[in-house]
């Protein structure tokens, strides 16, 4: 999803826009940092492209690593630029089949390509891939040889992939650019001043300042799995024992930021990530409501919020403050680092934080032990919750029944 809340509401032509449509050649890349319009500047040309009137129907596909992703993302850009514009006609949006029928008989359809079968479908005249660097280029190759005409891709630069050794040295079809938020003249002043604040953070400002491309060393967690759903046991019959509910894991957030609920399941010697929440503007009644509509676990939240932990105690949750002191940060994290680590699919913004979450790194690429303090409410919460399981984590503290937190062989419960 394009990272500019504002743009999506005030869709402007811009700077990016333009470059968007200058493009020409067969393969049409476009790279770039954080806020640079990317998606919503693809989404603009792909909608002018399906209201032209051509000799035959065209059809247009947008899609990307799954349908969550699709949904909180492009399918919602596209509806807001749609709405924006005033094209916008419920008749003519297919719920079912995630396709809209535009007016000229062109139709674009929005599909995910998670595994290699889906990219057997039937041809297109126009694919466009939503941050391509999350599929795998057996997938996009296919995608692309079942392609007509042009094969639109974007995403941010943050580790070297298969874009950059398989595909742009071998061929001579591509246009290439790159895009940054000076591109997006539709950017809001404050998030211009949060974006230029992380000039400091040079691997950081490299990838999302720049929109150059970054090293992966930077990132702070690797090699976490996805998975469907949460196992159960009337899923995996052969499996004894379904996934377990044992923390959530809360960040407040409100205005600037949003507030990042994640659950945090016990499976199999390993832990599954699944999004709660990740909304703006929520006070803490909404959030105690929206809890008691979950399974109950205890909760671990910011403690800098201790009146807003109180808040929600007194409607009747199970929830303490993370312990937080010198050192608590870096060892939260160290913690998380030696889990088995899974997220559910439909988890697109703690997705999203994980692949982004870097160290910080000082002007000469130097990484210092300070991960960035920027998108990483999810990851947050998810180091609130689990760093909770390490038995020194949390002293007996007091829980909303009264008691003190039980231990089982060495693990909180």
């Amino acid at each position: 999803m394009e990272e500019n809340q504002q743009s999506k509401f005030h869709i402007q032509n811009t700077t990016a826009t333009r470059r968007v449509f200058e493009l020409t050649k067969r393969i049409r890349a476009v790279t770039g940092g954080t806020s640079a319009s990317k998606t919503i500047s693809i989404l603009i040309w792909l909608i002018d492209y399906c209201q032209s009137s051509m000799d035959k129907v065209k059809l247009a596909t947008a899609g990307s690593e799954s349908y969550p992703h699709l949904e909180k993302g492009a399918m919602r850009d596209f509806e807001l630029i749609m709405k924006d514009r005033g094209y916008w006609r419920d008749e003519r949006w297919n719920k079912t089949k995630h396709m809209y029928l535009f007016e000229t008989g062109n139709v674009l359809e929005f599909s995910s390509f998670d595994t290699y079968g889906k990219a057997h479908g039937p041809r297109r005249d126009v694919l466009f891939l939503n941050e391509v660097n999350n599929l795998q280029y057996n997938i996009v190759d296919q995608l692309m040889a079942r392609t007509r005409e042009i094969v639109w891709m974007d995403w941010n630069p943050t580790s070297e992939f298969w874009f950059y050794t398989d595909l742009l040295p071998n061929r001579d079809d591509i246009d290439f650019i790159t895009l940054t938020y000076k591109d997006n003249e539709a950017l809001d002043e404050s998030t211009i001043r949060e974006i230029e604040s992380h000039k400091n953070n040079i691997n950081w400002w490299t990838v999302y300042g720049l929109g150059q491309l970054g090293v992966v060393e930077s990132r702070i967690y690797k090699d976490w799995g996805t998975v469907d759903v949460i196992p159960t046991d009337e899923q995996f019959h052969q499996v004894p024992h379904e996934a377990q509910l044992r923390r959530y894991g809360l960040d407040f957030g409100y205005t600037n930021d949003p507030t990042a609920i994640v659950a945090i399941y016990y499976y199999n010697g390993g832990y599954i990530l699944d999004e709660v929440v990740y909304q703006h503007g929520m006070g803490n009644k909404e959030i105690a409501d929206l809890l008691k509509n979950h399974p109950r676990a205890m909760i671990i939240a910011d403690s800098a919020e201790p009146k807003s932990i109180d808040e929600i105690r007194g409607y009747g949750l199970n929830i303490i403050p993370a312990q937080k002191g010198k050192g608590s940060v870096l060892q939260g994290i160290q913690f998380v680092q030696g889990q088995r680590i899974s997220v559910t699919k439909r988890s697109t913004n703690i997705l999203k934080e994980y692949r982004n979450y870097l160290w910080v790194t000082d002007r000469e690429g130097k990484i210092i032990n300070e991960p960035q303090d920027f998108n990483n409410h999810a990851m947050d919460a998810i180091r609130y919750g689990l760093d909770s399981f390490r038995p020194t984590a949390i002293p007996e503290q007091q829980t909303s029944f009264g008691g003190v937190l039980p231990y089982i062989e060495g693990t909180l419960v």
